[in-house]
C-alpha cells in the first residue's frame, strides 16, 4: 500500500473496471492470522452500467499467490454489498479450487466475514466524517442497504440500521435514525413514517399536516422496498416505527375525544349516509387530526396503502389470476371543514346532492393517497356540476 498513490489506484480501477469515472472509495488492506489475504476493494462513485439487470454480475476477482483463479467470486461478498468491486490474493486457497468447492470453503467464509466488516467500518467512517459524500453514496446505493435488511428478515440490522437515511418532514434533509430520535419532543414515543413519490408530495399530505400540528415530523419513505424495512425493524431504539396512515394514531387530548365523540353522535346519520353511499369503505368517521383538509382515507387492517400498491404491481407482473391484497379504507371527515357544514345543509335539503359530494370527497381522497377514481369521467361531471 505505501508503494502506489491514489492516483494509480484509481487509474488501476478505470482501467481494470472499465469505469470512466474515479471511485468514491478506495479500501486497501492486508489481513493475517486465521487466514492471510490482501485485499484492494473500491466503491464506485456512480451506479454500474446494468446494475440493476439480471445481466449484472457481481463479485470480486479471486487470485491465489497472485494467481488469478476466478472472476466475480459472489462468495466474497454479502449481496447487499455488491456495488462493491475489487480484488482478493489469498495465499491460503488452492490453485485448482472450483467454484462448487468455495461455496463450502471456510477460509473463504473467514474472508468474506473480514471484507464485509472493512467495507461497512469504512461506510460509517465516511457518514461520521464526510457527510456529504456519504449522501452521495446513499443516493446511489441506499437501496442496497435496504434490501440488505429486509432480505435477511432482521439479521443484519445491527450492521446496517445505523447507516440507513431518510427523507423528513422537516425540510425534506436526510438524516439518520439516530439523528430523527435525538430531534423528537419529549411526548412522542413513535417513528411515524408516511410514503409517498418525493417529499413535495409528501409535505402536502393531510396526515402530515396533522403530525406538524402537534408539534411531530415523520420519514418519507419513497422506494417500494422502504415499508418492509420498517415493518422488518419494527422499532429503533424502543420507539416503534408507525405508519401515519394507520387507523388510529391517538394524537388527541382526553378533551378533543370528548368533544369528537359528542359530534360523532350528534352526526350519526349523516356518517351512516355516507358511508351507505360509499361501498367500497368499511367506515366513515369524523377525524380531529385533520388539520385543514376536508376529508383523508386511513388503513384500518393492518395492511397499508403504499403495501396494497406493491403487492398490486408484483400481482400484475406475475398475472397470477389472483385478486390483490387490498387495504381496510376508512375515510375520515374534517366536522371544522366549510365542506361538511355544506354537506349537512345539503344532506337535509338534497340527499341526491349530499351523495354527490360525498363521492367527489372519496374520489378526491383516492387521489391524495395515489390511487386512481374509479370513474374519472363520471367524477370530472360530477366536479363540473358542483362547481355550477
Amino acid at each position: 500500500k505505501a508503494e502506489v498513490t491514489e492516483e494509480e489506484l484509481s487509474t488501476f480501477y478505470k482501467q481494470h473496471f472499465f469505469d470512466f469515472t474515479d471511485p468514491m472509495k478506495t479500501i486497501f488492506f492486508n489481513v493475517e492470522g486465521n487466514v492471510d489475504f490482501t485485499a484492494l476493494l473500491y466503491v464506485p462513485s456512480r451506479v454500474p452500467d446494468g446494475f440493476y439487470s439480471q445481466d449484472y454480475k457481481p463479485g470480486l476477482q479471486l487470485y491465489s499467490r497472485g494467481v488469478f483463479i476466478m472472476d466475480h467470486c459472489e462468495e466474497l461478498l454479502p449481496p447487499y454489498l455488491r456495488f462493491v468491486k475489487g480484488l482478493v490474493d489469498s495465499q491460503d486457497l488452492s490453485l485448482n479450487i472450483s467454484r462448487e468447492m468455495l461455496q463450502h470453503d471456510h477460509q473463504l467464509r473467514l474472508i468474506k466475514n473480514r471484507i464485509e466488516r472493512k467495507v461497512l467500518n469504512e461506510l460509517g467512517a465516511m457518514l461520521a466524517k464526510d457527510r456529504e459524500q456519504y449522501e452521495k453514496f446513499w443516493k446511489n446505493f441506499g437501496l442496497d442497504i435496504k434490501f440488505g435488511i429486509y432480505s435477511s428478515f432482521g439479521a443484519d440490522r445491527d450492521k446496517l440500521e445505523n447507516l440507513l437515511l431518510f427523507y423528513t418532514t422537516d425540510g425534506g434533509k436526510l438524516v439518520t435514525l439516530q439523528e430523527f430520535v435525538s430531534a423528537m419532543p419529549e411526548d412522542q414515543k413513535d417513528i411515524y413514517y408516511v410514503s409517498a413519490k418525493d417529499t413535495e408530495a409528501a409535505a402536502k399530505l393531510p396526515v402530515v399536516k396533522s403530525l406538524q400540528k402537534k408539534g411531530y415530523q415523520a420519514l418519507i419513505l419513497t422506494a417500494e422496498v422502504d415499508e418492509f424495512v420498517m415493518q422488518t425493524l419494527g422499532q429503533y431504539k424502543d420507539h416503534p416505527f408507525t405508519n401515519a396512515s394507520s387507523a388510529d394514531l391517538d394524537l388527541q387530548s382526553e378533551e378533543e375525544k370528548e368533544q369528537l365523540e359528542k359530534t360523532s353522535e350528534e352526526n350519526k346519520d349523516l356518517l351512516s349516509f355516507m358511508k351507505e353511499a360509499l361501498p367500497e369503505v368499511s367506515e366513515v368517521r369524523l377525524s380531529a387530526r385533520l388539520a385543514d383538509d376536508p376529508v383523508m382515507l386511513v388503513a384500518g387492517n393492518g395492511l397499508s396503502f403504499e403495501m396494497e400498491k406493491v403487492y398490486a404491481a408484483m400481482a400484475a407482473q406475475q398475472d397470477s389470476g389472483m385478486p390483490p391484497l387490498k387495504a381496510d379504507r376508512i375515510l375520515e371527515v374534517n366536522p371544522d371543514s366549510k365542506i361538511f357544514a355544506l354537506l349537512k345543509n345539503t344532506w337535509q335539503s338534497d340527499p341526491e346532492k349530499a351523495k354527490a359530494i360525498t363521492e367527489v370527497l372519496y374520489d378526491q381522497a383516492l387521489l391524495i393517497e395515489g390511487f386512481p377514481v374509479k370513474d374519472p369521467i363520471d367524477y370530472a361531471r360530477k366536479v363540473t356540476e358542483l362547481i355550477a
